[in-house]
């Protein structure tokens, strides 16, 4: 088996020239990669999801051309601390700091990790999208700075960016940063509604999904009055096009998609989205602006529709939903109609190229409201609602 996974190794190295090292091993009967990027490239390509941009891009990719068909079932991504030539008085004193103290103290409160000067933000205190917008309102916030991801991603490092506030700070003050000061500011993009688009992209989907895989849309009835999240699982392309088909006419014209630019935004593709009522977003770049225009439908009495789970399933198992959806339900008081998608998997898997004829249903559960649930509870119970009615 060495010798095939120096083999697994290599390819994964080919696939991306964003790994400088990867080492493949059996633990328990389970195929991981342990793997070691070049931070220095994602620099460069102002990457700061580090840890999504591995799981797609990298082992995902292999996955989708394995080697005697041997699956990577799990990755860590490693931070090479000892390679950085940082003496320990150096770091002491940074500790000494009142900005480090204070940001500590705010870092402490997001996540139950050590902290210490040689933290990866993400690797080791593992901070995602959400933690890190709000870490830039803290920032601005506490010490008057306007933090970006192109500067954040050169600052991924707890001495890098304390270092950068200590040269820069205007002020030193004690902070409280909620979801409310992000999506107080309305987007100053323009929505554009497209209801005869979306009528064009029903007459194709209708008959397509009915004649091929004659779908079934069940619990239309629990779609609530007024606007409201639609929250579907998601494990194929053919997802998108399915809620399509099974949304009234009526609703759908009314409805907004969530979409990633990295799929979207190609020059080909963009014309398309623009006029499909998709909102593009990018997890790297523009994060407070991307979820200002997220909330812009549901502000502008709009449905959107958003994926939990953030990616395609790769197996046809849940992934964690990740909790934005909730927010904007919590914030601005909405209802969430969660969605399960039941055959999509089966017809067109991820890297199939032509769906099979599987039968495929929609399935609409009843609305949840956000009442008095925080973020937390509310994902966590609308989870385990979904896990419960699949």
């Amino acid at each position: 088996m060495l010798d095939i996974y120096k083999q697994i190794e290599q390819r994964i190295k080919e696939g991306s020239n964003l790994v400088k090292e990867v080492r493949i091993s059996e633990l328990d009967g389970q195929v991981t990669a342990m793997v070691y990027p070049d931070f220095d490239r994602l620099k460069e390509r102002k990457i700061i999801n580090v840890r999504d941009e591995v799981k797609w891009y990298v082992i995902e990719a292999y996955n989708l051309n394995m080697i005697n068909n041997i699956r990577v079932d799990s990755f860590e991504v490693v931070n090479d601390s000892l390679a950085l030539s940082e003496d320990e008085s150096t770091n002491r004193n940074l500790e000494n700091t009142e900005v480090y103290q204070q940001l500590k103290t705010y870092l402490e409160s997001v996540t139950t990790a050590p902290i210490t000067p040689l933290s990866h933000l993400e690797l080791d205190l593992e901070l995602d999208s959400l933690e890190y917008v709000m870490l830039f309102v803290y920032v601005e916030k506490s010490f008057g700075l306007h933090l970006n991801e192109a500067t954040f991603s050169n600052l991924m490092l707890m001495k890098d960016l304390v270092t950068w506030i200590e040269d820069q700070h205007q002020q030193c003050v004690e902070s409280e940063v909620v979801w409310h000061d992000v999506l107080k500011h309305k987007s100053k993009e323009t929505l554009m509604r497209s209801p005869r688009a979306m009528m064009v992209w029903r007459a194709f989907c209708w008959p397509y999904f009915k004649l091929f895989h004659n779908i079934k849309a069940v619990g239309v009835e629990h779609l609530p009055q007024g606007n409201f999240i639609i929250a579907p699982t998601h494990h194929s392309a053919l997802d998108g096009f399915a809620i399509i088909a099974a949304l009234p006419a009526s609703v759908l014209k009314e409805t907004f998609f969530l979409a990633y630019e990295g799929e979207f935004g190609k020059p080909l593709l963009r014309p398309i989205a623009k006029h499909s009522q998709m909102l593009l977003i990018d997890i790297n770049k523009d994060l407070i602006a991307s979820m200002q225009r997220t909330a812009l439908p549901l502000m502008s009495s709009k449905n959107l529709v958003i994926f939990p789970e953030n990616a395609r399933s790769r197996d046809g198992k849940l992934l964690p939903f990740k909790k934005f959806y909730a927010i904007l339900s919590i914030e601005l008081n909405i209802p969430i109609v969660p969605v399960i998608l039941n055959g999509t998997f089966e017809s067109m898997p991820t890297g199939a190229k032509v769906p099979k004829r599987i039968p495929i249903t929609v399935k609409f559960l009843k609305p949840v409201y956000p009442g008095d649930m925080d973020a937390e509870t509310l994902n966590r119970y609308v989870e385990e609602y979904v896990k419960a009615h699949r």
